[in-house]
């Protein structure tokens, strides 16, 4: 899969949390690569994530938004 992102990102594989819908839904996802503006998600199925949602990883959360995905992918943006 190519990088799409602008910034270079390391490769990593730490379990994530996807969490969303005011706090009420929660899904695991593995982050694949990581940089200071992005990652790149893993999951079994996109389906029903939304655009933005907050991005649990290491006791550390932060707002997301989704720049592209595929069927078990998202690529996501930190905002500034």
């Amino acid at each position: 899969m190519e990088n799409r992102s602008r910034q270079g990102r390391q490769r990593t594989l730490k379990t994530g949390k996807i969490i969303f819908n005011h706090h009420a839904s929660v899904v695991d996802c593995t982050v694949r690569n990581m940089s200071e503006t992005g990652a790149c998600l893993h999951l079994h199925s996109v389906a029903g994530i939304p655009q933005e949602f907050d991005l649990m990883i290491d006791g550390v959360r932060r707002a997301c938004t989704v720049k592209w995905r595929t069927p078990s992918r998202i690529g996501i943006a930190f905002p500034h």
